[in-house]
């Protein structure tokens, strides 16, 4: 449990101690974009690396120079923890936003770092406010910033996490419209950390592989039209294979 008390002390603490930084954000922002979406994201990734450092998790990353470090990309990924985000946003090398349920934006001063670092917002109960948000996803990516989604569409709490739940094709437009390769993500052992024994945060061993880089573009037309199922085998093949890694 001390574990899980720190740790809920970094992300409260940093929520309120972070309310006049949140000013200075805006205020570089003003003058320079670009300065403001960099330091945002070192910042919260420089939390996160804090809290995986507290949790004790070890963290196997395979396959990270499949990530082009030139341009925007869609990554996809599967997911059953909580920890998912805090491992793998750790560690993108540029701009990222992550798609994120619209009850999220709720939560008060965690949704402005999140609209800081370009989350998107999903309705998953509205078609048309989806669409929206597959629009803006498109419009970010084309401008460098690459989207992170999790196309289960929820925390899959099956027992194996090889069992994955079907992929929402929609979450594909984002690649297929803008035309930037997807990164198949592949996590393992996530939710050993946190929720298998819930409240009590676990150091566990994590395998995280980055898979190599889907084209939609160089796919048959029959793979593109299922293209969910096609990135979804991808991830599937990999959390058998890394499970001998554990």
């Amino acid at each position: 449990m001390i574990r899980t008390i720190i740790i809920m002390a970094i992300v409260v603490g940093y929520l309120i101690l972070s309310i006049p930084l949140m000013l200075v954000e805006w205020i570089i922002g003003k003058f320079n974009p670009y300065a403001k979406d960099i330091s945002s994201l070192r910042i919260i990734q420089g939390v996160f690396k804090l809290m995986l450092l507290v949790s004790g998790v070890k963290v196997t990353v395979i396959g990270e120079e499949n990530v082009p470090k030139d341009q925007a990309v869609l990554y996809v990924g599967n997911h059953r923890s909580f920890f998912d985000i805090i491992i793998t946003y750790a560690r993108c090398p540029g701009l990222t936003g992550y798609v994120a349920k619209k009850e999220i934006r709720k939560v008060p001063l965690l949704n402005v770092w999140m609209i800081y670092l370009h989350c998107l917002f999903l309705d998953r109960k509205n078609i048309k406010e989806g669409l929206k948000t597959i629009l803006a996803g498109i419009d970010q990516i084309k401008r460098g910033i690459s989207v992170f989604i999790f196309p289960e569409g929820t925390r899959n709490k099956n027992e194996s996490c090889e069992d994955l739940l079907p992929f929402h094709e929609g979450s594909f437009k984002l690649a297929i419209k803008s035309g930037c390769p997807i990164i198949p993500v592949s996590l393992n052992n996530t939710d050993r950390i946190f929720e298998t024994q819930f409240p009590r945060v676990k150091p566990v061993h994590v395998v995280l592989e980055y898979g190599a880089a889907v084209f939609p573009t160089h796919l048959s037309r029959e793979e593109q039209r299922h293209i969910g199922p096609y990135v979804q085998n991808i991830i599937s093949e990999t959390l058998k294979k890394n499970a001998s890694l554990l």
